[in-house]
């Protein structure tokens, strides 16, 4: 098949990080009746893991690795960074129920745009934050099937249209919980076979 833009693409999959010592670990995982739905040429998904899957046929397995330079790129040191504790301060008192090491939480930039952030340590004069890609630096391995690859209808495309403008997802997945297999540039989650490039999914294919 092939590649083509506005195919519909619905994918089950298992995601796997490497990290440079060899270690592996499943990340994402699709769920019975819940798939990785979406639609190429919309860049909802990493494009390196988008060019591999809307080559194969409906019913094709597939097993493949990105590189770092073809996810999420290397880990930055520089995004890390410690600000003052008052920002996440509710009526003068620090806001512990949500704000705590590991926890991972959406912020503003001077020019307003969103972007998520991972608490990594708390102390008496500051939280560091960290802004890398959660996968930043793994490769990934994704192992799975395509259940379906074809043109998608004009409806399936304005549903994508939609999502792009901000009224809906659009990833196919209905509510978009536990792992949409999008990109969701890093607004509310991981997900990896998407360009999650963590918006809400990792880019993987889901929603975090």
């Amino acid at each position: 098949m092939d590649n083509k833009q506005n195919n519909y693409i619905s994918v089950s999959y298992q995601l796997y990080s490497i990290s440079a010592d060899g270690q592996k670990n499943l990340e994402e995982e699709t769920q019975q009746g819940r798939p990785f739905q979406f639609i190429s040429g919309f860049g909802v998904s990493l494009d390196a893991f988008e060019q591999k899957i809307v080559a194969l046929e409906q019913g094709a397995k597939f097993d493949f690795t990105l590189q770092p330079s073809e996810a999420f790129g290397e880990y930055d040191a520089e995004a890390v960074h410690k600000v003052n504790r008052d920002i996440f301060s509710i009526n003068g008192h620090f806001d512990h129920e949500n704000i705590f090491e590991g926890a991972v939480i959406t912020m503003m930039d001077a020019d307003e745009k969103r972007f998520m952030a991972r608490v990594a340590k708390i102390e008496e004069d500051g939280v560091t934050i960290d802004t890398n890609h959660p996968l930043a630096g793994s490769t990934l391995q994704f192992v799975g099937e395509v259940l379906e690859n074809r043109p998608a209808t004009n409806e399936e495309i304005q549903h994508m249209l939609n999502h792009l403008s901000g009224e809906g997802c659009g990833c196919g997945c209905d509510d978009c919980e536990g792992g949409c297999g999008h990109d969701h540039k890093h607004e509310d989650g991981c997900g990896c076979g998407h360009d999650h490039k963590h918006e809400g999914g990792c880019g993987c294919g889901h929603c975090h």
